[in-house]
């Protein structure tokens, strides 16, 4: 090595380029500062030091950017390009090594030290310089951008030196590679470094190579499909088979991309779509997967409806769809208010219970009316397969999604309003029980994720508002009943159905029989009188049917030109219909001995109860007739108890029911009649009949008894005070616990009646019971 240190020379940075001794090469130099280096150069000695950046990305490098070893070279040519850059043509000299920066503005200027070459063993040498010209034979046989002319020249070099400095230059190497082979002055660990360098880049070009196989055979077999797919269009359009299966390809494909699925569903509709384009036209499986992806592309997965939450109109359409069914209406308004507060899309799961025709089905249209969603019904009476509610797997033949995810592709939005129909009426089998798969549909902890065997990926439906319908609470399942809220439907009251006959199926009717309101006019006496005495229900069904009789009579008076215009009073009702159909309860003409008037309830609304208690010599026996369900008579067991047991009180004889028979009737012995709240009327009968007291016949009573005489609350207690105001009675007598069931009496029907809140027996026989005679 020769540590003679130079004057100082002009340093020009290079960028991803290294010049090793011995190369001559051109360089554009266009860089102001190496310009201005270049022309010191030129006018000084000819001679550059070249060092590469470390970085070639740097515009302007400094002084630590820079490698410490580069090369010196003379500058053999220099021409100005049309576009202001040098081209240069150099001649590597020396290898050199940086000392100090002896200047950094305008261009750098160093001071350095040439560095010689070290040579060891000369055999050792010639080894390997025989192996590195083999080796870079090699390489020159694959690699595509050294030319085998390169090899030609190398072979013939006999300098070690100059051999290792040329081929690296020929090499696919890194600016860092190549630095190393710069700055190793001992030759033969240069040749080693550089025959391990060739190995590697003959390792990395022979995996390139068999990439580049792979990526032919696959882009050749590509190009075929699609040749043969052109073919194939070409061919059925010559036969005139346009609507081929390509033709349903391009369709479908069309449709999944319009479909707005999610990225995963997209996934899989498309993988299924390769599928059936490889499977033949004629095999069973074509159709399944057809089928299977117009089920994808048909589901609503984005697509919903704007909630309309503005309370106000939404009670006025609820409230002109239905009168009354005040409960509901305020759960549905409350449900928009959170809604509007939280911005939240979850939706309740309601479900509402009560008899037939009170309107549970119509009034879950006006919900979805009211918020401005779409509507949707599934009727789950008679259901026994579970595979109806989570569908078929596609294995089986005509298999098809359950009904929910059918609801959905009928709704066409994520957030329909969606009726669950007859819930109560499902059943279960050996083919499963629908009932529990359910379970999955309304529970919001899990139906974000519901599991359709058919559809076999996730759906959402936790943007559905659920609801449901059904009869009878004791049908339904535990669990499932669980995660509803549920809404009782009492039935309608006399009033309520009045109004709704006026303002919804009278006009109604009028309408569909093709009268008018100037051609036909109900009476309100004689609406009442077709409430109370042509139908018994608690909703309106019956009802809508016997007005649809009467228009149907009226149209043939007035088309057979009988009469130009029908009014319908109490007494052409009765011509048009017949005699009445039902009787219902009234009061007592006068004051009776062992008659007691109660209270009931039915599945058609309340009605009046008249209990008669009959006393004759015998020897104890207790009779019970009119049909009485097991409650009845263990309530009337225990009220002759009650009555045995104070007998003192009532100035009977210790033994009074040793010597007589007890008869307790209830009339109307066709109707099954249970329920424990004629237990203190029944008491009250008996007392009177014992007592010979007479029964007060303006007061009704209602109220479950124990053996102590206590009265416990009941149920129903506005159908049973619409009774007792219909029948003529003006004096209630009910439990004291029920005061809270008050206000959802209407007002005309309370300012109509004194209810008397009791405790005891003791106060109902003070109220009920007049002196003895």
């Amino acid at each position: 090595m020769n540590n003679d240190i130079s004057q100082a020379i002009p340093l020009l940075p290079l960028r991803g380029v290294i010049i090793y001794p011995s190369m001559v090469q051109h360089l554009d130099v266009g860089r102001e500062h190496s310009v201005k280096a270049l022309e010191q150069a030129m006018v000084q000695d000819h001679k550059l030091l070249l060092a590469a950046q470390r970085d070639s990305s740097l515009n302007e490098p400094k002084e630590e950017d820079i490698y410490q070893f580069g090369t010196i070279v003379y500058i053999k040519q220099m021409v100005k390009l049309p576009n202001g850059t040098n081209r240069i043509l150099v001649e590597g000299l020396d290898r050199a090594e940086i000392e100090s920066f002896e200047q950094l503005e305008p261009y750098f200027t160093v001071t350095y030290k040439t560095v010689e070459d070290e040579h060891g063993d000369g055999v050792e040498e010639q080894a390997l310089m025989r192996t590195l010209v083999n080796q870079f034979d090699e390489y020159t046989k694959v690699s595509k951008k050294t030319k085998r002319e390169t090899y030609e020249t190398v072979k013939d070099i006999t300098e070690s030196s100059r051999l290792a400095d040329i081929v690296t230059s020929h090499l696919s190497l890194k600016v860092q590679q190549k630095q190393q082979i710069l700055e190793t002055p001992y030759v033969p660990d240069r040749l080693e470094q550089l025959l391990q360098m060739i190995q590697n880049e003959k390792e990395v070009l022979s995996m390139e190579k068999k990439i580049g196989q792979r990526v032919k055979k696959s882009m050749e077999r590509t190009q075929k499909e699609y040749y043969l797919r052109e073919q194939l269009k070409a061919i059925q359009k010559e036969l005139g088979d346009q609507d081929g299966k390509t033709g349903e390809v391009e369709q479908l494909k069309t449709k999944i991309a319009e479909a707005s699925m999610p990225e995963r569903i997209e996934e899989v509709a498309y993988k299924e779509l390769n599928r059936y384009e490889k499977v033949p036209q004629s095999s069973a499986e074509s159709s399944v997967i057809r089928n299977y992806i117009e089920w994808l592309v048909a589901l609503p997965w984005t697509d919903e409806t704007e909630d309309n939450l503005d309370v106000n109109r939404a009670q006025g359409v609820l409230d002109e769809d239905h009168y009354g069914l005040d409960r509901v209406k305020e759960r549905v308004l409350e449900y928009l208010a959170v809604q509007q507060l939280t911005e939240s899309v979850n939706g309740p799961i309601l479900c509402l219970v009560g008899p037939p025709g009170v309107g549970k089905t119509s009034l879950a249209k006006s919900i979805a009316r009211s918020v401005g969603r779409n509507f949707v019904r599934a009727s789950l009476g008679g259901v026994r397969d579970e595979a109806e509610i989570r569908g078929h797997r596609r294995t089986y033949v005509g298999a098809m999604p359950g009904r929910i995810i059918q609801g959905m592709k009928t709704a066409e939005t994520v957030n329909p309003v969606f009726l669950l129909d007859e819930i109560d009426k499902m059943a279960s089998d050996f083919r499963g029980d629908p009932s529990s798969a359910m379970l999955e549909v309304l529970d919001p902890e899990q139906n974000h994720s519901f599991s359709d065997h058919f559809v076999e990926e996730p759906y959402d439906l936790s943007k559905v508002m659920f609801v449901a319908t059904a009869n009878n609470l004791a049908t339904i399942p535990g669990p499932l009943l669980d995660r509803m809220e549920v809404i009782t439907i009492a039935g309608y009251t006399e009033l309520e159905k009045l109004h709704i006959s006026k303002q919804h199926l009278i006009p109604k009717q009028i309408k569909e029989n093709g009268l008018t309101k100037s051609k036909v006019q109900f009476r309100d006496e004689a609406i009442l009188k077709l409430i109370r005495m042509y139908t018994r229900e608690a909703g309106v069904r019956s009802l809508e049917r016997e007005i649809a009789s009467v228009c149907r009579k009226a149209a043939k008076l007035i088309v057979s030109g009988e009469k130009k215009r029908v009014v319908i009073t109490e007494k052409q009702l009765e011509e048009l219909l017949g005699k009445p159909k039902f009787r219902y309860g009234q009061a007592e003409a006068e004051h009776q001995i062992g008659a007691a008037t109660g209270l009931a309830y039915t599945q058609a609304g309340g009605d009046t109860l008249a209990i008669e208690v009959s006393i004759v010599q015998g020897t104890g026996k207790l009779t019970l007739t009119g049909k009485l369900g097991d409650v009845m008579k263990e309530s009337a067991q225990a009220a002759f108890s009650y009555v045995r047991a104070r007998a003192e009180e009532f100035e009977l004889e210790h033994d009074f029911y040793e010597k007589y028979d007890v008869h307790i009737h209830i009339p109307e012995g066709a109707t099954p009649k249970d329920g424990p709240s004629a237990g203190i009327t029944i008491a009250t009968a008996l007392v009177s009949a014992f007592t010979n007291r007479p029964v007060r016949k303006e007061v009704g009573m209602t109220g479950e008894i124990t053996l102590r005489g206590r009265v416990l609350p009941i149920g129903g207690l506005k159908e049973k005070s619409l009774s007792a105001h219909r029948a003529g009675l003006t004096k209630i007598l009910m439990p004291a616990e029920n005061e809270k069931d008050l206000e959802d009496i209407p007002e005309s029907v309370r300012d109509g009646l004194t209810f008397v809140q009791v405790k005891h027996l003791d106060e109902v026989l003070d109220h009920a019971l007049l002196p003895k005679e």
